[in-house]
């Protein structure tokens, strides 16, 4: 990542807080300005085009990048990060407005610099300089499946060659995870989060997992399902909370591990999309009900009654763009796969919440964390938030009356 010249040291550091891991520190507050109940019909495209505008005055750079953050990582390149911007112009172009495809295919260009070229297996690094040089050190499993989804998003909205570059490259993703030797039989199974191989997450095989079903369905490679009833297997035996119906954080530590038994809400909307997806390519009507279980639990647990947004997790009821986000999207996908309104009611509820606690009325900023009320908001502004943001108003969209 990007600051002049990063040493090997100072790179390290920051792609280890790059990554799609979760940070449980305390922020440094600042006072917010709650914004007022808002007296005309919301239009979501509109908020998701305002945060749009503000990611391209504060975070686009003339290489094509987009900066960290605006404060203590202005100058370095994410790799999460981006391929949450293509994410997000990836669900405008969806929602049909196709002036976001040359943002889209031009940032994916870009994130060529971040693909390990002195390996045959490739992979991408998880931070770099905004000019695109500087990519080294680990890699993560969750960023590069991540990426592989967001890209097969891509493939929908597309085209032509673009349609196959985007397909390529979500191959090349999966090639890496396969074999990268990041997966063992180290707790019977199961990818680990990074190369160096400190932990095995949740998120990271919830989301190997999404990408193995969709390359299969569009591919029809049995290698891609073979790898994928492996993943879900393993989530299913060692990750799966059967009294509280949702997935832990993570396992780590010697011998058989030690089971962290937090509930976050990205983990649970990462594995509710699964789910879906699941039983669309593998036409198993249960894993619908699997995944109608699962946000069903995620609305109980998970869910703040009295503020109707998500927690950020079991011992943290912060508030985060984008890991909170998360959970509309899970909503958003359930309401697609069964037509339930209660599910885009939640998702919007929360979107909603999320306006007022985390964003700036002003600046139309997200900031990084919250209390629900609007309280205590972190300075930081990072862009992956605004991504976010963007994405699920976006998305949400599509369902709304008001646009």
């Amino acid at each position: 990542m990007n600051r002049l010249r990063l040493t090997r040291w100072a790179l390290f550091i920051m792609i280890v807080i790059a990554s799609c891991k979760k940070d449980k520190t305390e922020p440094e507050p600042v006072t917010p300005v709650t914004p007022p109940p808002a007296s005309e019909p919301v239009s979501y495209m509109n908020l998701a085009k305002e945060t749009h505008n503000f990611i391209l005055g504060n975070f686009l750079t003339s290489h094509g990048s987009y900066r960290a953050n605006t404060t203590n990582h202005s100058q370095n390149a994410y790799e999460w990060y981006i391929t949450s911007q293509i994410y997000a112009d990836a669900a405008m172009i969806g929602a049909g407005d196709a002036s976001y495809l040359p943002y889209m295919n031009k940032t994916f260009k870009w994130m060529e610099n971040m693909w390990d070229k002195n390996s045959n297996i490739g992979g991408y690094f998880a931070a770099a300089n905004l000019d695109g040089t500087g990519a080294a050190g680990d890699k993560y499993i969750d960023d590069n499946a991540l990426t592989g989804m967001v890209y097969l998003e891509a493939y929908d909205v597309t085209t032509g060659a673009d349609k196959e570059a985007y397909l390529a490259k979500a191959r090349a993703c999966a090639n890496w995870l396969m074999n990268a030797g990041v997966w063992d039989n180290t707790y019977g199974g199961g990818f680990w989060w990074n190369t160096t191989k400190p932990e095995k997450p949740t998120q990271s095989n919830g989301l190997a997992l999404q990408l193995f079903l969709r390359l299969y369905k569009i591919t029809g490679e049995s290698y891609y399902r073979d790898w994928a009833i492996s993943v879900n297997n393993w989530l299913s035996t060692r990750m799966f909370d059967t009294n509280r119906g949702l997935f832990i954080w993570k396992i780590d530590g010697a011998g058989n591990g030690v089971k962290h038994n937090e509930l976050f809400t990205y983990d649970n909307a990462i594995m509710v999309e699964a789910y879906i997806i699941y039983s669309q390519v593998m036409n198993d009507p249960s894993y619908l009900q699997r995944a109608q279980a699962l946000g069903a639990a995620m609305n109980t647990v998970l869910w703040n009654a009295s503020r109707k947004q998500y927690i950020f997790n079991t011992t943290d009821n912060r508030v985060n763009p984008a890991w909170c986000a998360w959970g509309s999207q899970a909503m958003i996908r359930l309401y697609e796969a069964d037509n339930n309104q209660t599910w885009l009611n939640y998702a919007k509820q929360n979107i909603d919440g999320l306006n007022v606690s985390n964003r700036n009325s002003t600046t139309k900023a997200y900031h990084f964390f919250a209390r629900m009320d609007g309280s205590d908001r972190s300075p930081e502004i990072e862009g992956v938030d605004q991504a976010w943001m963007q994405r699920v108003q976006a998305l949400y969209s599509k369902y709304s009356t008001s646009k």
